[in-house]
C-alpha cells in the first residue's frame, strides 16, 4: 500500500507540472521527474533549508513520501528551519525523519565520515547572490569533500533576486574568509549552479579538484527578471526590499553603524546615536533574529528606506554619507571586519582618502570586465528577456 501511495504522489507531482503553462517559472526543485531517478536505491545526502520548497511542500518531506533513503540532511547558518540568530552556532539540531548536521557550528566543513556513505549528495537552498552570504561558502566546502571522496552533487536551481547586474569590489585572496571564499565581485550576478559550475571550472576547490556535478536549471527565468522569494531567506531579510537593499548595506556592518537588526526593519533602515540631523529615530532590541543586535538599546538617528520601492542595484552612498557625518564627529567609523566584507583594504581606504563613489567605482573596472568575460562560460540562463 506504501508503495502505491508513493507511486500516486509521484504521479500527481509529475502530472501537475506537466500541466503548467510551458513558460511558468519552474525551479530545479519543482522538475523531480528530472532527479528523482538518480535518487532510487541510493543514500542520499541533501543540503537544505526552510527554503527548498516544491510549492508549499518541503523537499525532505516530498522525497521521504517517494521512499527515497534520505540519509543525512546538512544545515547551513540560521539552521535547518532558518530561525537561527545571526551568526549563532548551531549544534544542537535534531530531527525524527533524518540525521541532522549542521555546518555552524563545531565545523563549518563536513567530516570524510559524514560525506563517505552517502551515494550522491542533493543542493537546494535558496542564494541571495551576494558573496559575503553564507550558504555559498557552505555549498563549497560540501563540494570540496564530495569531490574528494567521488560523490555526485546535484543543484537543484532557483532563480537569483540580485542577478540583474555585477558590482561591487573583487575579492583580493589576501581577505579570503567564510564570508568571502572566491575572486568574485560583491554582487557576483549568479545563481547557485552557475556559482557552482564556475567554482568547479575555475579549480577552486581547496582539494584542487572538481567535483562531479549537475545544475538542474530553473526554467523560463533570465537574469533580468524579478523574483519574489517566497519565503525569508534567513530572519533578517523579511521582504524583497530588505533583499535588494542587502548589498548595500551589509557593508555597514564593518562600522559603528546600525542597520536595523534588532528592529521590524533589518536592513532596511540606517542609524547611530550620533547621526543626530534627522528626525527619525529607532532603537535595537534583542528579537528572534538578533539576540545581541549593535547598539542594543540606544537611541538611533537615521535613514527610513522602508517606503522605498526596491531597486535592484548597490551603491556606496550610504556609508559615504554616515562616513562623513561621523568622522566630522572624530567617531571611530569602520571596524576590523569591514575589509572581510568588502573583500579588500582599498575600498576603506578610499573612503577614508574622501574619493567619491564614482572615484572609487572607476578603480573596480578593470577586475570587473574580466569578471564578466569568464562569467558567460557558466551561465545558465540569458541575461535578458526575450
Amino acid at each position: 500500500m506504501r508503495h502505491f501511495l508513493n507511486l500516486i504522489f509521484l504521479l500527481l507531482i509529475i502530472g501537475c507540472n506537466s500541466q503548467k503553462p510551458t513558460n511558468q517559472l519552474l525551479t530545479g526543485a519543482d522538475q523531480m521527474d528530472r532527479y528523482l531517478p538518480q535518487l532510487k536505491d541510493r543514500q542520499v545526502g541533501l543540503f537544505v533549508n526552510h527554503t527548498s520548497l516544491i510549492g508549499e511542500t518541503h523537499l525532505t518531506d516530498s522525497l521521504l513520501a517517494l521512499g527515497v533513503n534520505i540519509k543525512r540532511v546538512f544545515s547551513p547558518e540560521h539552521g535547518f528551519k532558518g530561525n537561527k540568530p545571526d551568526g549563532e552556532k548551531i549544534d544542537n539540531e535534531q530531527s525524527d525523519k533524518f540525521e541532522l548536521a549542521s555546518l555552524y557550528g563545531k565545523n563549518r566543513k563536513p567530516t570524510d565520515e559524514q560525506i563517505s556513505d552517502l551515494d550522491v549528495l542533493i543542493v537546494d537552498i535558496q542564494d541571495v547572490g551576494v558573496r559575503f552570504y553564507t550558504y555559498a561558502s557552505t555549498m563549497t566546502y560540501l563540494m570540496d569533500a564530495c569531490a574528494r571522496l567521488d560523490v555526485p552533487v546535484i543543484v537543484l536551481d532557483r532563480p537569483n533576486p540580485n542577478g540583474s547586474y555585477v558590482d561591487g569590489p573583487m575579492l583580493d585572496e589576501q581577505f579570503k574568509s567564510f564570508v568571502g571564499l572566491h575572486p568574485i565581485p560583491l554582487v557576483h550576478g549568479l545563481t547557485l549552479g552557475e556559482l557552482a559550475q564556475m567554482i568547479n571550472g575555475e579549480g577552486w576547490l581547496e582539494s584542487g579538484l572538481a567535483c562531479n556535478l549537475e545544475v538542474i536549471p530553473v526554467t523560463n527565468w533570465s537574469h533580468d527578471q524579478p523574483y519574489s522569494l517566497p519565503v525569508r531567506p534567513s530572519p533578517n531579510l523579511p521582504n524583497d526590499l530588505s533583499i535588494a537593499l542587502y548589498p548595500s548595506l551589509a557593508l555597514f556592518e564593518g562600522t559603528v553603524v546600525s542597520i536595523g537588526r534588532g528592529t521590524d526593519w533589518p536592513f532596511q533602515v540606517i542609524g547611530h546615536p550620533a547621526y543626530d540631523s534627522t528626525s527619525f529615530t529607532f532603537t535595537p532590541t534583542p528579537n528572534a533574529g538578533s539576540k545581541y543586535p549593535p547598539l542594543e538599546g540606544q537611541k538611533c538617528f537615521g535613514v527610513d528606506l522602508t517606503s522605498t520601492a526596491p531597486t535592484y542595484a548597490f551603491t556606496l552612498k550610504y556609508i559615504l554619507d554616515f562616513h562623513q557625518t561621523l568622522s566630522a564627529k572624530e567617531i571611530e567609523y569602520f571596524n576590523a571586519y569591514f575589509p572581510k566584507l568588502a573583500g579588500t583594504d582599498q575600498l576603506q581606504k578610499q573612503i577614508a582618502a574622501g574619493m567619491s563613489e564614482d572615484e572609487i567605482r572607476a578603480t573596480w573596472q578593470e577586475d570587473l570586465s574580466a569578471y564578466n568575460v569568464m562569467r558567460r562560460n557558466y551561465l545558465l540562463y540569458p541575461l535578458e528577456s526575450k
